[in-house]
């Protein structure tokens, strides 16, 4: 199969480009604006790119508190993104699209960031309607896995907290819950997806945790003198988050990796990298400073 991906420099384009490559797949286009070229730059090149069999657009701007202060970054990168992801598509007769949407989706709150998934949702669609383009939507749920995100988000910026030694924080009350996806369960999902019955939506999770459970897991592992500290609920962020998985493990998929094993083997990959922890950057605190998180 020769696929094109965007977002491969992020946590999860990542370690999908890893596997599909493993597995004999070609991708002959890799876009990343950490790599100088945005997916709105698209209309500019001049290279066919007929007799692809699938783009996977993984590339988001993905920080809610972000998207909330500054609501033209998901519109400049999610919602026009997706439109010229689609139209990319379109003109070269690329068949198939799996669009990395998001759990927050299945949330009563709206946000800028939500607004410009369920755009790209509904577009994806009316491709596929108008153009005869078929489509996977995924709907990932706090992905998370040993490797340096720049995305900061929740399950790292905890584990780098507690190796520093530094407060973690949690934005809500004890009783606050998301469901977490290691990465590794996160793709054997993905995998099963493709091939599979397309023009679907399928949501992947690992499970429903309380994040103070996890917070105080972290740093049990990591035998840390960090404290948890709780601050008022963020704006348009959810306080429980469980997840319908009945989809996708309908077609198999068993997430294997529980939450202590996954917080070990990341914990274990940034011990292994002291240089990801010196060097890391606390996105949501950098910022808004230390008012606010992200989950």
């Amino acid at each position: 199969m020769n696929y094109i991906i965007t977002g491969h420099r992020g946590l999860i384009g990542e370690f999908l480009k890893e596997e599909l490559d493993h597995a004999g797949h070609k991708c002959i286009l890799a876009i990343d604006k950490r790599e100088g070229f945005d997916i709105n730059d698209l209309p500019r090149l001049n290279e066919d790119y007929t007799g692809t069999d699938l783009m996977i657009h993984t590339a988001a701007q993905c920080r809610i508190n972000e998207a909330i202060a500054r609501p033209i970054l998901p519109h400049r990168n999610n919602t026009d993104g997706i439109f010229e992801v689609l139209e990319f598509c379109r003109k070269n007769r690329i068949p198939k699209i799996i669009f990395l949407s998001s759990s927050r989706v299945l949330s009563p709150e709206r946000n800028p960031y939500v607004a410009s998934k369920l755009y790209g949702e509904e577009l994806v669609k009316a491709y596929a309607e108008c153009y005869g383009m078929k489509y996977i939507i995924i709907r990932p749920s706090t992905v998370y896995g040993p490797c340096f995100d720049v995305t900061s988000r929740m399950m790292t910026n905890f584990i780098v907290a507690a190796l520093k030694g530094e407060d973690l924080r949690i934005y809500g009350k004890p009783d606050k819950t998301l469901d977490f996806t290691f990465v590794d369960d996160f793709l054997s999902g993905v995998l099963r997806a493709i091939g599979r019955t397309w023009n679907t939506e399928y949501n992947i999770s690992g499970g429903e945790e309380k994040v103070y459970n996890v917070a105080k897991e972290i740093i049990k592992q990591t035998k840390s003198k960090s404290r948890i500290i709780f601050f008022a609920e963020e704006k348009a962020q959810p306080q429980k988050v469980k997840v319908d998985t009945s989809a996708i493990r309908a077609i198999g998929y068993n997430p294997k990796v529980s939450i202590k094993e996954g917080i070990a083997k990341t914990i274990k990959w940034f011990k292994e990298h002291p240089d990801a922890i010196e060097n890391y950057k606390d996105k949501g605190r950098e910022f808004y400073g230390y008012e606010n998180s992200i989950d």
